[in-house]
């Protein structure tokens, strides 16, 4: 299969630990929520789903760092995920978040489609 760039945001929409870039994916033939967020200068992508109960994740508007601005983290259920894998560091958790892959280059942040994440109807 072959993977398309989307362009998701500029670059310097994205702050270290700041405000994420919401976007749409259809993941496994559904429509879902999905944010990108700046972590020590790289950029991550994931599905804006707790693993533990799949709800939406952040307790404002595109809010999803905790008070230290080192995890991600559930406003719902208190869970906690590692910005660079999506892993669980704490909480109830059932496995890690869902990544989407991206890229950014000459400013730009584009997200890429894969067998699981197309863009959404």
């Amino acid at each position: 299969m072959t993977t398309q760039a989307i362009f998701l945001c500029r670059s310097e929409a994205l702050q270290d630990s700041g405000l994420a870039a919401p976007f749409e994916v259809r993941y496994l033939g559904q429509d879902n929520a999905a944010f990108a967020v700046r972590y020590r200068g790289k950029v991550y992508a994931y599905l804006n789903r707790c693993s533990h109960v799949p709800m939406e994740m952040d307790y404002q508007p595109n809010e999803f760092f905790d008070q230290t601005g080192h995890w991600l983290m559930c406003a719902t259920h208190g869970a906690t995920y590692e910005p660079q894998t999506g892993r669980c560091r704490m909480g109830p958790c059932r496995g890690g978040l869902v990544k989407i892959e991206v890229s950014e280059t000459g400013g730009m942040v584009c997200w890429h489609t894969s067998s699981q994440t197309q863009p959404a109807n």
